[in-house]
């Protein structure tokens, strides 16, 4: 507890949580999620401004099995070099460090939901997210939860 939250008293030590708590609504179920503090915005920041390039790698061989097959077959649309693959002028080692980015977004967010059944979303991996929800959905929820944890100053402003 920091010298201002001991400072503001017991009651607002017992009140924290709900303090630090928003809601919102998706498909008729209210989500309850933590606001993050200050540092773990900055890790949860940290994290997209330097991805894990292992994964990065990975998602690249992923994508790009099956194309591999045609490298020494001419293709217009398909530019081979050393360490990257060009198709239609993209990078498909930009496209796995997007993916990569997008993954690591989501799972920050979804581990910021409280859970109602009082487990812990520690150890959450984007595998989890995707086997229960489609990736229209998993947008849906970044938009809610960046909505919950930092309205707009319009939104503060007409409350």
């Amino acid at each position: 507890m920091s010298k201002f939250g001991k400072a503001l008293g017991v009651k607002y030590q017992e009140n924290r949580a709900s303090i630090m708590t928003r809601k919102f609504e998706l498909g008729s179920h209210t989500f309850s999620v933590r606001v993050p503090s200050v540092g773990e915005s900055e890790q949860m920041t940290n994290e997209l401004n330097n991805p894990d390039l292992e994964k990065i790698d990975l998602v690249y061989k992923e994508l790009t099995s099956q194309i591999v097959k045609f490298k020494n077959e001419k293709a217009d649309n398909v530019e081979f070099k050393d360490d990257d693959i060009i198709i239609d002028g993209r990078s498909m080692k930009e496209a796995a460090r997007n993916k990569v980015l997008m993954e690591t977004r989501i799972v920050q967010y979804m581990k910021l939901l409280v859970p109602e059944s009082g487990e812990s979303l520690d150890d959450l991996e984007y595998s989890d997210i995707e086997a229960e929800f489609p990736f229209a959905i998993q947008i849906q929820f970044i938009e809610k939860i960046t909505e919950a944890i930092s309205p707009s100053y319009k939104d503060i402003r007409s409350k």
